[in-house]
C-alpha cells in the first residue's frame, strides 16, 4: 500500500514539472482533501485557493492547475500533492511573514525613500515574503542608486530566519562615491549657445569655488527635467518643432566621471497666423477675446499657450465652471512657418458647492475661519473666492499653511466639497522670560500676550516687562468682529517708565499712562479704517539742557521753579487707513502691504500737536515656488505742532520724535541715526536747569563761547527704504520655510529737524559754528548692506543681522552685529 502511494505521488509531482500526460496515472474521484504544513494561513483560505472539491473527478492537468493555483495565492514557496486512495493529500511550505525590514549603510538616501521604494514591489512588514523576488529587489534597489549618480553602489539582501516562521529582511548597502559631471556638451544647436543651454539647466559640469552649495553630481530625473527645460525655452522662442533627438550617458573607466551629450534639432522659428477660439463661450466671445493675450504676428511662445489655457480655466472657474478643458490644437504651416492656434473651450457643467470642511484647527474655533470665508456654501465654486478665503485665512497669522482642495461628491457630477487645511502656528504664550539684545540688553518679561485668544481670533494681553532703559505694564483686548460685519473694537490700559540715557538718547526720563479705545470699520476685502481716542499722561524729567530740549522747555516750565518736573495731560484722536493683499500674516510671499497713520492732541490739551505716518511693503516672488522673494519697503513720517502757548507756537514734543537705527536701519545702532544734542555756553548767559537741582549744570565763564556735541535726540521728520532679496535658508529643510527666513538686504534712511534753525547760529564764532551740523538736512542719508536670519520660534521672534555701513558721518555709531534672543522658563 505504501508503495503505492509513493508511485502516485512519483507521477503526480512528474506533472506538476513536465506536464506531460503520463500512461500510467488514472483519474480517481476525491473522497477527501487533506492539507498538511498549514501555519499562518487558515484552512478555509488554503481550501479557497484549491480549485478541487470533494466528489470531483481530478486528472493530471487539473492537479496542474490546482499546484498552480496554490502558488498563485503568493501564501506558499513549496506545494507537493499525493493521495490515499480517494484522499487528496496536500502538503505546503508557506512563504515566511516580514517581521522587520532594517537598512545599513545607507547614508545618501533615507529609509523612508528606501521603503516607499520596497512598497511598490510588495515588500512590507507583515507581508509574506517571496524569495525569489529577492534578486529583483536588489537589483531594483541597485537602480535607485544609479539613478542619483552612485554607480559604484552594491546591495545585499540578508534573510535572517526567525521563530514562528517569521524572517527579518535586512539590506546592506555599499554607497560609493556619487559619479560627477565631466563634461555636458550640446549638438547641433545654433538659437542658444553651449554656454547659455548649460545656464538654463540644473545638471552643473562645473562649479565655481566660492559657490558652496553647488555640485557636480548625476541624477537621472534632473536630465529629464533639464531636456524639458531646454524644449520649453525653444518653443517659448518659436521653435515648435523643436526635439531632443538622443541623449549620451558616457561613463569613465573608473566609474566615478560622466560625460553627457545632448543632441538637438532646432528646426525653423514660426510665427502666429491668426488665434481662433472655438466651443462653448457661453455668450462671452467678445470680452474673452479682448482678454486674449496672443496677437497674430508674434512669435509663436509656448508659455503665452499654456498661460491662456490656465487663464480661461480661471475664468471659466469664477462662473462654477470647476472642470473646464481648455485645450489648444496648432495647425503648423511648415511651407510658410506659420502656426494657427485653434484654442477649444469646453465649459464642462456647472458646479456648486455642498460643504465647506476645515481640519487642523485644534485651538482656533471653526467659526473664527467661517467668518473669513468668501465661498459661500449652496453657491455655485467660484475660484477667486476660494482663493481670497485661503489669503484672508493666511492673512489673520494663526497659521503656518493654509491648503485648498476642491472634491468632487462620489455620484455627483455637480457637488464638491472644499477642504481647508491648516496647520496652527504659535500665536501667542503665557510666558515668564529672560531675554538678551544688543538694543534692550537683558530683559525680564511676564504675561499673557494671545492674538487668537482661546482660539476666538480676538486679541488679548496682559505684561509686564523691563529691559535697561523701559518699564512696560499694559492690559488690552480687541475683538475684531465685534459686528458680525467685521468692525472691531478694542482698548487698552498701560504705564510706562522709559529712560532715554539708557537707549543711546541724550538724557531725560519719561513717566507716563493712559487709556485708549479704539475700532475699525472693514471698506472691502483689502482696505479698513481705523479709528481711536486716548488719554495720556506724561511726566517729564531729568532732562539735559541742550538747546534743542531748552526751545521745548523754555515754553512750557514754572518760571519761579525752573527745575521743576513737567507734567501734561492729553486726549489723542487716531485716524489710520491700513490695505493689505500679502498672501501670508506672517513671512509673506506675495503681494502689497500699505499703512497711513496719524494722530493728534485734541485743542485744549496742555500739548497740541499732531503726527502722521505712511509706509508700504511690496513682495516679488522670483520664482514659481516663491523660494527667492524681492521685497521693497518704505517708511515716511512727519509730525509738528500746532497752535499757540504763553505767545509761543507749539512744537513736537521731544519724546515724540522719531527715530532710526537697530532694526530699522541695520548696521546703525538703535536710536542714534539723525540729529544729536549740542550745549551752546554763552557769556553772561543764565545756567541752564541741573537735573539734579544743585545749581548750575554747566559752569558760566563771560569770556567764553563754547559749542559742545551730545548724544542722539531724533527729529521730527523720518524716511527710511529698504530692497531685500529672500532666499532659501541653507542647510535647512524646506519644511521649515515658513518659520525661519534669510535675506539679503540695502537699508537707506535719515532723520532730521525740519525747525531746526541752522543759520541762526552763525553767529558763533568759526571754529565754534563749524561743530554743527545742519540737523534740518534730509539728504544727509545713511546706508547698509547685509544679511539677516530671522526664526518665528515658539519662544516669540529671534533675529540676526549682520551689518556694514556703505554710507555713514562722523560721530555715527556703528555696529555690525545685533540679534534678540529671547528665552522662557
Amino acid at each position: 500500500m505504501r508503495l503505492n502511494k509513493l508511485f502516485a505521488s512519483m507521477l503526480l509531482v512528474g506533472a506538476t514539472v513536465s506536464g506531460n500526460a503520463h500512461a500510467g496515472f488514472e483519474p480517481f474521484t476525491v473522497t477527501d482533501i487533506q492539507v498538511d504544513g498549514l501555519q499562518r494561513v487558515a484552512l478555509g483560505a488554503a481550501l479557497l485557493s484549491l480549485p478541487i472539491k470533494v466528489g470531483d473527478t481530478v486528472d493530471q492537468t487539473k492537479l496542474q492547475q490546482a499546484i498552480k493555483s496554490l502558488y498563485a495565492s503568493t501564501n506558499f514557496e513549496d506545494v507537493k500533492v499525493s493521495r490515499d486512495g480517494g484522499v487528496l493529500i496536500v502538503e505546503v511550505k508557506e512563504r515566511p511573514t516580514i517581521s522587520t525590514i532594517t537598512f545599513e549603510g545607507n547614508k545618501d538616501i533615507k529609509d523612508e525613500q528606501l521603503q516607499e521604494s520596497l512598497d511598490g514591489s510588495g515588500v512590507k512588514i507583515g507581508e509574506a515574503l517571496d524569495r525569489t523576488m529577492i534578486s529583483g529587489i536588489e537589483k531594483g534597489l541597485q537602480d535607485f542608486y544609479y539613478g542619483v549618480g552612485k554607480y559604484g553602489a552594491k546591495v545585499e539582501a540578508q534573510v535572517i530566519n526567525l521563530p514562528r516562521n517569521r524572517v527579518e529582511l535586512k539590506f546592506n548597502f555599499t554607497e560609493g562615491l556619487a559619479a560627477e559631471i565631466k563634461q555636458i556638451n550640446f549638438v547641433g544647436n545654433t538659437v542658444f549657445s553651449d554656454a547659455e543651454l548649460r545656464g538654463m539647466i540644473e545638471l552643473k559640469d562645473y562649479v565655481a569655488w566660492w559657490d558652496l552649495f553647488g555640485e557636480r553630481r548625476y541624477q537621472k530625473q534632473k536630465l529629464q527635467a533639464d531636456l524639458e527645460t531646454i524644449k520649453n525655452a525653444y518653443q517659448n522662442d518659436g521653435y515648435i518643432r523643436f526635439n531632443v533627438t538622443s541623449t549620451q550617458v558616457a561613463m569613465t573607466p573608473d566609474r566615478k566621471g560622466l560625460y553627457i551629450t545632448v543632441n538637438v534639432d532646432e528646426g525653423d522659428q514660426y510665427k502666429v497666423k491668426e488665434v481662433n477660439l472655438t466651443g462653448d463661450l457661453m455668450g462671452r466671445e467678445e470680452l474673452m477675446k479682448a482678454i486674449l493675450p496672443i496677437e497674430a504676428g508674434t512669435t509663436y511662445d509656448g508659455g503665452d499657450v499654456t498661460f491662456t489655457e490656465e487663464m480661461y480655466s480661471k475664468y471659466l472657474g469664477r462662473f462654477g465652471y470647476a472642470y473646464p478643458e481648455v485645450k489648444t490644437y496648432p495647425e503648423i504651416d511648415d511651407e510658410t512657418k506659420e502656426v494657427t492656434l485653434n484654442i477649444n473651450i469646453k465649459p464642462g457643467k456647472r458646479v456648486y458647492v455642498r460643504n465647506i470642511n476645515v481640519t487642523g484647527n485644534e485651538v482656533t474655533k471653526d467659526e473664527v475661519l467661517r467668518r473669513e470665508m468668501r465661498q459661500m456654501e449652496g453657491s455655485w465654486l467660484n475660484s477667486a473666492l476660494v482663493e481670497t478665503s485661503k489669503a484672508r485665512l493666511n492673512r489673520l497669522g494663526f497659521f503656518e499653511t493654509v491648503d485648498t482642495e476642491t472634491v468632487q461628491v462620489p455620484g455627483s457630477d455637480d457637488l464638491v466639497d472644499v477642504n481647508f487645511t491648516v496647520k496652527e502656528q504659535p500665536s501667542g504664550s503665557f510666558n515668564a522670560g529672560v531675554g538678551y539684545g544688543t538694543e534692550s540688553g537683558l530683559s525680564l518679561q511676564f504675561g499673557v500676550q494671545q492674538s487668537n485668544f482661546l482660539g476666538t481670533g480676538n486679541q488679548a494681553g496682559i505684561n509686564l516687562s523691563t529691559n535697561k532703559y523701559s518699564k512696560n505694564v499694559n492690559l488690552s483686548y480687541t475683538d475684531p468682529y465685534f459686528t458680525k460685519d467685521g468692525v472691531s473694537l478694542g482698548g487698552s490700559i498701560y504705564w510706562n517708565e522709559f529712560d532715554a540715557n539708557e537707549a543711546n538718547l541724550e538724557r531725560y526720563k519719561n513717566k507716563s499712562y493712559g487709556v485708549a479705545l479704539n475700532t475699525g470699520f472693514p471698506i472691502n476685502e483689502y482696505n479698513r479704517i481705523n479709528a481711536g481716542i486716548g488719554y495720556r499722561h506724561n511726566t517729564i524729567s531729568e532732562i539735559s539742557a541742550y538747546e534743542q530740549a531748552l526751545r521745548f522747555y523754555d515754553i512750557y516750565r514754572e518760571s519761579d521753579d525752573p527745575n521743576s518736573e513737567l507734567s501734561f495731560d492729553n486726549f489723542e484722536l487716531s485716524l489710520g487707513w491700513y490695505r493689505s493683499t500679502l498672501n501670508r500674516g506672517t513671512f509673506p510671499t506675495d503681494g502689497s502691504s500699505q499703512r497711513l497713520s496719524g494722530k493728534m492732541t485734541v485743542p485744549g490739551s496742555d500739548l497740541q500737536y499732531f503726527k502722521t505716518e505712511f509706509d508700504t511693503s511690496f513682495y516679488f516672488p522670483l520664482t514659481r515656488s516663491h523660494s527667492f522673494v524681492l521685497l521693497t519697503r518704505a517708511k515716511a513720517g512727519y509730525g509738528n505742532g500746532y497752535g499757540e502757548f504763553n505767545g509761543n507756537d507749539q512744537i513736537l514734543p521731544f519724546w515724540e520724535n522719531y527715530y532710526l537705527g537697530g532694526t530699522s536701519l541695520r548696521g546703525f545702532k538703535s536710536n542714534t541715526v539723525g540729529p544729536r544734542s549740542f550745549y551752546v555756553i554763552r557769556d553772561n548767559e543764565p545756567c541752564p536747569p541741573d537735573p539734579s537741582g544743585g545749581g548750575c549744570s554747566l559752569p558760566g565763564d563771560p569770556n567764553r563761547i563754547e559749542v559742545s556735541q551730545g548724544r542722539s535726540i531724533g527729529g521730527n521728520a523720518m524716511a527710511v527704504a529698504s530692497m531685500e532679496l529672500i532666499v532659501p535658508t541653507p542647510f535647512l529643510d524646506e519644511a521649515y520655510s515658513n518659520s525661519v527666513r534669510t535675506s539679503f538686504f540695502v537699508d537707506a534712511g535719515n532723520v532730521w529737524d525740519t525747525e531746526f534753525d541752522y543759520d541762526s547760529y552763525r553767529s558763533l564764532p568759526a571754529d565754534e559754528f563749524a561743530k554743527l551740523q545742519d540737523f534740518s538736512d534730509p539728504a544727509r542719508i545713511r546706508a547698509s548692506w547685509g544679511m539677516s536670519v530671522q526664526w518665528l520660534s515658539p519662544m516669540g521672534p529671534m533675529v540676526f543681522s549682520l551689518a556694514w555701513p556703505i554710507k555713514e558721518y562722523e560721530d555715527d555709531d556703528t555696529e555690525i552685529f545685533s540679534f534678540n534672543i529671547g528665552k522662557t522658563f
